[in-house]
């Protein structure tokens, strides 16, 4: 099946797959500090289990970045 994984185009050999194993294949090591979108919507972690993936989806790894600022006085 073709899908979008971040913009890309992505063939995974199955009809289906599976938002935790989709982010697995994509060396997302830690998903609890990732953001889902699928097809336009945001997915709740608690969801990611359950969610799956299928043909023509779009999917969207956001990483936060945590940082801190330069105040200038």
């Amino acid at each position: 099946m073709k899908i979008k994984v971040n913009g890309k185009a992505q063939e995974i050999p199955s009809t289906q797959i599976g938002l935790i194993e989709l982010l697995q294949q994509n060396n997302v090591t830690k998903p609890e500090l990732v953001s889902v979108q699928l097809n336009g919507f945001f997915v709740r972690r608690e969801d990611y289990q359950e969610t799956i993936v299928q043909e023509n989806d779009e999917v969207d790894f956001l990483f936060f970045m945590g940082g801190g600022s330069f105040l200038q006085r």
